[in-house]
């Protein structure tokens, strides 16, 4: 019989109403054996006691269910940010104030590099520097014989300099949707959404794919996740060609990797193709890598003004946003794959794209019945409590980008939508009340992976600059614990197997330095992380 390791903790917080509450956990093959006290596996046989984690606080591994696994290998480029950051190893990188700043990051980084290898940067934050907007007048100050293109830290705009506009044959007269252009009629350098992106994201060798799918960058990944408690993880855009698939198996399959990561594949072409290529890779999940769920992208990025926005727009008198798939494409994607039996994780930022989503599911549950699909609508920033009720009628869940309202919540309600749309903006509140499976989430790279941290702005609903933004949709430290860890695995469907501390489960916990149900709430952030146990393996920071 295996060993049985019982690992004492000063406190540990389940999520199992069962037992909420325990000081002792037992291991045995990777699961969750007994909880209890010090005896509570003595009736298994002959146990070893372990002491190591005995001053720390246990939880269930955090579950971060919107996140790409880009984060850790996006540091391959230069971080042009407005906060600070920290890479994966630690490193504080200082956020840019001014695009003085972003301007003289880049010409250090400049002088560094090769002739012809092109800039990238990541990580720019516009809607922050609002008196002037980055475009290729600025980027040629660093370099007009090198292509240089900023990624915007919602990854749905970026700018380029004039040589990458001219390697793409954007020039004046494009009559291309997300080329912006001046008073000119010549393009500014900045480029929105995916269809005026690619062509300089192909030319200059910016592949997502790449950033996600190699070695190093699972192995970066999983020191981002670690580093803040997570143990399952999302890449929730992922093309998972068959190689990749490979990468990605034989580097989880190490017995001390230590991270359960689930690739959504990004909905795209043949759709009969797609459904079975999500049922064929659903066929080769393992303990550390399950497969099967679809992802789409719908519409854009509030900040970026691409969101698609109900009535009455945006304050600012901007266009609506822009769709990343044509309505009509969404209707059939979600009836293809809800009809194969696929779940599918829908990007929905504006409440348009809310709507027009679950009009469309429910046309597709209409004509095939399918309980237990458990669709997430992500992100949901914008949504109403009409739209929650609705998508609770349906059984879809949601995963709400609650990061947002400290690192945007000002902004938004000066410059994109508004006092009372800011307000309920990632509504947790009005969605737990609804009935529905809740989870919160980061989006790394696009704000830090930090599951404690997006527990405490969905209960502090704090912005950037002190401001309580939407009392209403505040929620109780327990409440967002529980979206962390069970709501999230729910919305995987994996709560049979993590989100909680209890038999039969993995053994997967993260490790605190405090009780966060003892912290004051303002505090909830800065609980310190003290590493993970994935498995039954302990890895301290």
């Amino acid at each position: 019989m295996s060993e049985i390791t019982v690992f004492e903790a000063k406190k540990i917080l389940t999520m199992d109403r069962n037992r909420p509450e325990a000081t002792h956990v037992a291991v045995r093959d990777g699961h969750i054996l007994a909880v209890g006290d010090a005896t509570c596996a003595d009736a298994w046989g002959s146990v070893a006691h372990d002491a190591t984690l005995a001053k720390a606080v246990l939880m269930p591994g955090f579950v971060e269910g919107h996140a790409h696994m880009m984060a850790g290998a996006i540091w391959d480029y230069a971080y042009t940010g407005f906060h600070d950051r920290i890479d994966p190893d630690g490193t504080l990188w200082p956020g840019l104030s001014s695009l003085d700043d972003v301007v003289a990051r880049l010409v250090e980084i400049d002088a560094t590099l090769p002739q012809g290898e092109p800039l990238i940067g990541w990580g720019f934050d516009p809607i922050f520097l609002p008196d002037d907007r980055l475009g290729r007048r600025h980027l040629d100050q660093v370099s007009t014989t090198r292509p240089i293109a900023i990624l915007f830290s919602n990854f749905h705009l970026m700018c380029v300099n004039s040589t990458a506009l001219d390697m793409a044959g954007f020039a004046a007269g494009s009559n291309i949707e997300g080329v912006v252009t001046g008073a000119d009629g010549a393009p500014t350098g900045e480029l929105q959404e995916m269809a005026a992106m690619f062509p300089i994201m192909r030319r200059l060798g910016i592949d997502f794919r790449a950033l996600s799918q190699r070695e190093s960058a699972i192995r970066s990944y999983a020191k981002v996740a670690n580093r803040v408690g997570v143990t399952t993880v999302t890449d929730l855009f992922s093309q998972l060609e068959d190689d990749d698939l490979e990468i990605m198996l034989n580097v989880t399959g190490e017995p001390a990797f230590p991270l359960r990561i689930i690739p959504a594949l990004g909905a795209s072409g043949d759709l009969q193709a797609l459904a079975n290529r999500a049922r064929a890779l659903r066929a080769r999940s393992t303990d550390k890598v399950r497969l099967g769920a679809v992802k789409l992208m719908t519409d854009g990025s509030i900040q970026g003004w691409t969101a698609r926005v109900k009535w009455p727009g945006y304050v600012g008198g901007q266009p609506n946003g822009i769709w990343n798939m044509a309505p009509e494409q969404i209707r059939e994607t979600c009836a293809a794959m809800h009809r194969a039996g696929v779940q599918m994780h829908i990007h929905v930022n504006g409440d348009e794209a809310s709507d027009y989503v679950i009009d469309a599911l429910e046309d597709a549950m209409r004509d095939h019945p399918w309980p237990g699909h458990r669709h997430v609508l992500q992100h949901g920033q914008l949504m109403a409590e009409d739209q929650f009720h609705r998508a609770a009628e349906l059984g879809l869940c949601v995963n709400l980008f609650a990061n947002h309202l400290w690192y945007f919540g000002d902004q938004h309600e000066a410059l994109t939508v508004g006092q009372d749309r800011a307000n309920r903006m990632d509504a947790v509140r009005a969605a737990l009340d609804a009935g529905l499976i809740v989870a919160i989430h980061s989006d790394a790279p696009v704000t830090p992976m930090g599951p404690l941290f997006t527990a405490w702005c969905a209960v502090n609903r704090q912005t950037m600059s002190g401001r309580l933004l939407g009392e209403a949709q505040r929620i109780s430290v327990p409440e967002a614990l529980h979206a962390i860890t069970l709501g999230a695995a729910r919305t995987l469907k994996l709560d049979d197997e993590i989100g909680s501390i209890e038999i039969g489960k993995r053994a997967d916990f993260a490790v605190l330095g405090v009780d966060p149900t003892e912290t004051d709430p303002a505090a909830l952030k800065d609980v310190p992380v003290l590493g993970t146990v994935f498995g039954g393996r302990v890895a301290l920071l």
